[in-house]
């Protein structure tokens, strides 16, 4: 018992301090060496940016003069604009700010949004945005810049949350997590994009099922077939941030039950295809950090379970230690401090992982979406 309390415990260590402390190392005896930039003179690719809208008529206009100020080519970007059965406005908008094309499909989901899109792109690299992402000028040309190495299939950007937070603590996090994909897309491929800012060659996108979003299915899935998947943090985005904690978890447990069905039956955990490396990262930074929630109930369990069998006062004091955690997040509710916050927000975000799983186990998952509270 006391074997498998350490166990437990050691993988969470590892899960979420260890891994990215292993790729740093791993980094400094690769000696990373910048990549040769592209030609000054190489022709810029023509390029489709997608960005798929449900009843964003408040926003989309807003979002097509961003796209419309890039530092890029008029005559070599199109936009689309591809509304996933809006029952507002946002296509007759999109039409009066610019886009060069608009497509009115039934409602579906965000991915089948997204095919149809492509479907209609004429460039040689699609890009997706979300209609509340806003792109830096030099977005698009540092976004495909790594393109310019033929073995890159998919680029991910660089976002950032914008507002006051409230109570939310995704910025600390997300600066933690975007540390941790540029060690991977230096070492090898990241093992996840997002939603603001991601392109792939058209030759590699890939049609997945309308629940599995391409934020996590695609970088895995294009390493199998033989691309890199990497992220270019100098292709900088911006999107709100939701207000608190409470509405983070909401938002990470929606996520979930998209992630799940990629887990278990998206081909997330066949190791086929996959190099060595890129299989370690997958296994640590992707399935151990799905199962965090069920290693601390495990580790909490078996602490309990050794003391009543007499075990030593070092596991009275892990005891201490876990128990200290879920009082720290319970205490945050009355007294708003950093501490108690980052505490509460680490245990809501890791207990969206399982309330996602039971929500996906339960009623399945709808391909359809709905804007985050406070993200418009």
């Amino acid at each position: 018992m006391e074997i498998a309390f350490w166990v437990a415990a050691g993988l969470l260590v590892y899960a979420q301090a260890g891994y990215p402390l292993l790729l740093a190392a791993l980094d400094r005896v690769a000696g990373h060496r910048p990549r040769a930039p592209a030609a000054a003179d190489a022709p810029l690719p023509e390029v489709s940016l997608i960005v798929a809208a449900y009843n964003e008529a408040a926003i989309i206009e807003g979002k097509l003069r961003d796209a419309l100020a890039l530092d890029y080519p008029r005559e070599r970007l199109q936009l689309i604009v591809t509304c996933d059965g809006c029952s507002d406005d946002t296509a007759a908008l999109a039409r009066a700010a610019g886009a060069d094309v608009v497509l009115e499909n039934p409602r579906g989901g965000k991915v089948r949004a997204q095919d149809a899109a492509v479907d209609r792109a004429t460039g040689d690299v699609v890009a997706f945005s979300d209609a509340n992402a806003r792109w830096e000028p030099g977005a698009l040309r540092a976004l495909l810049a790594p393109f310019a190495d033929p073995r890159v299939g998919y680029v991910c950007g660089q976002v950032r949350f914008t507002g006051d937070g409230a109570t939310n603590q995704e910025g600390l996090y997300w600066r933690y997590e975007l540390w941790t994909r540029g060690l991977e897309s230096r070492l090898a491929s990241i093992t996840a994009g997002n939603g603001a800012i991601y392109a792939t060659r058209r030759e590699a996108y890939l049609k997945v099922d309308p629940v599995m979003g391409h934020d996590l299915s695609f970088p895995f899935n294009l390493v199998k077939r033989g691309w890199r998947a990497v992220y270019a943090p100098a292709a900088r985005a911006t999107e709100p941030m939701v207000p608190t904690i409470e509405g983070e978890f909401a938002r990470k447990r929606r996520m979930m039950s998209h992630t799940w069905p990629i887990v278990l039956r998206g081909g997330m955990l066949s190791p086929r295809g996959y190099p060595p490396l890129y299989a370690l990262m997958i296994a640590s930074h992707r399935v151990l950090r799905y199962l965090t929630p069920f290693l601390h109930a495990a580790a909490l369990a078996l602490n309990v379970a050794a003391l009543s069998l007499g075990a030593g006062a070092l596991y009275w004091a892990t005891l201490a230690a876990q128990l200290l955690l879920l009082a720290a997040a319970l205490a945050a509710g009355a007294l708003p401090v950093r501490p108690l916050l980052v505490a509460r927000y680490y245990v809501l975000t890791t207990a969206s992982l399982a309330a996602g799983l039971w929500d996906w186990l339960r009623r399945g998952t709808a391909a359809g979406w709905e804007p985050a509270e406070g993200t418009r």
